[in-house]
């Protein structure tokens, strides 16, 4: 495969599979990618795919299945459906779990970069609790959410504009809180610029930022914490 160097081994580094970034993929290397990691796995997570680009993988392999809203692309094998999964019995494991992340919004139009985030955890075994709308201009709606953000083991908050959900949150919650900045907004928002400076420079305590409408970053760091919340990490040793 001379257009992609896959790495095979990476599973067994961290505990996480190869993911594909779909975006700007050429038809003949997704397709060559998928199979591959098809054939290895049984499994392909893929983010930024276009409905176009499902309908090619979808050819290919009958199995494809595609969110609109997400943008998310996945092939599993009928054989690794009936094993459970990715997570094999880690999966099992995690949905005995007491302990869940949460994924708020500020908005409804956060919420494509909100599902990236949400089933990219659940895609890797975790449980999550979604907390959508909840934006600052109506503080009552994330308010009354208090319990349930403070049982997560760790809060993903989405929002455009100024993004001032993630300070607010912050100041609530004992737990680690991972900011995403989305691109939502009008002129002086700057394509989420402003909602990134609002987040980095956010005087509550215990706040990460990841980058410009980049739910998978988010979806994936809250895994690590939630396996660490476990005790160990799922599925790590399961090679």
């Amino acid at each position: 495969m001379s257009y992609a160097n896959l790495d095979m081994d990476r599973e067994n580094r961290t505990g996480f599979p190869e993911v594909v970034f779909c975006e700007g993929k050429k038809d003949e290397h997704l397709i060559g990618i998928y199979k591959k990691l098809l054939e290895k796995d049984g499994r392909v997570f893929g983010t930024r795919a276009s409905r176009e680009q499902y309908e090619i993988i979808k050819k290919e392999m009958p199995d494809a299945e595609y969110d609109e809203i997400s943008r998310i692309l996945k092939v599993e094998t009928k054989s690794n459906v009936d094993n459970k999964g990715y997570s094999g019995e880690g999966e099992e494991e995690s949905k005995n779990l007491p302990h869940y992340i949460a994924v708020c919004t500020g908005g409804t139009a956060d919420i494509p970069v909100a599902e990236e985030a949400a089933q990219t955890a659940e895609y890797f075994g975790a449980k999550v609790e979604r907390i959508y709308d909840v934006g600052v201009s109506g503080i009552h709606r994330v308010l009354s959410k208090q319990d349930v953000l403070q049982k997560a083991c760790c809060v993903i908050t989405v929002a455009g504009m100024e993004g001032a959900l993630a300070s607010v949150i912050g100041g609530l919650v004992r737990n680690p809180v991972i900011a995403v900045p989305t691109s939502v907004g009008y002129g002086a928002s700057f394509g989420g610029m402003s909602a990134l400076l609002t987040m980095i420079n956010s005087c509550a305590n215990g706040i990460t930022v990841v980058n410009i409408d980049n739910g998978y970053g988010a979806g994936y760091v809250a895994t690590q914490i939630y396996r660490l919340a476990a005790g160990s990490s799922v599925n790590a040793d399961s090679k």
